[in-house]
């Protein structure tokens, strides 16, 4: 079997899997992730998980309970999230002029880039943007098959 691409995923995907208040969109969230999960190409960076963390317990009505949501993220830890460094940073500045993106947008593609991921799951972006060797993949227009 040949080896498939990385896909990094972007905050909000993990927010819709444990969004009660869109059952449609929680439940196109989950398959993306338990694909991800079964064919090992999931990647993610500290700074997606440590948003996921805040806004999951403080910004969700009703919030998931703190022990349930550090649970989800140690399991996330298999995926070895990106660490954010001073290269990322740089790599981020570089997308930011480049490409006009907000910063948080610019760190999350180059945590994607320097992670080795060819596609980055996020509805920040626009779908099928290409950034260097990272691509644009809006979840909710497309499925896991349409990727290498």
């Amino acid at each position: 079997m040949a080896s498939q691409a990385t896909v990094f995923v972007d905050t909000p995907l993990l927010l819709c899997a444990d969004d009660v208040a869109n059952p449609e969109r929680r439940e196109r969230a989950r398959a993306w992730l338990s694909d991800l999960w079964q064919q090992r190409r999931g990647r993610t960076s500290t700074q997606v998980l440590n948003e996921y963390y805040v806004q999951v317990t403080r910004l969700f009505t009703p919030g998931l309970p703190q022990g349930d949501a550090r649970a989800k993220l140690r399991r996330f830890q298999q995926w070895k999230p990106w660490q954010i460094d001073h290269q990322t940073v740089e790599s981020a500045w570089g997308f930011e002029a480049r490409f006009g993106l907000p910063y948080w947008d610019a760190l999350m593609v180059a945590a994607a880039l320097q992670s080795g991921c060819a596609y980055v799951l996020t509805e920040a972006l626009p779908h099928g943007q290409q950034f260097e060797a990272v691509q644009a993949i809006n979840p909710f227009i497309t499925v896991i098959t349409d990727l290498a």
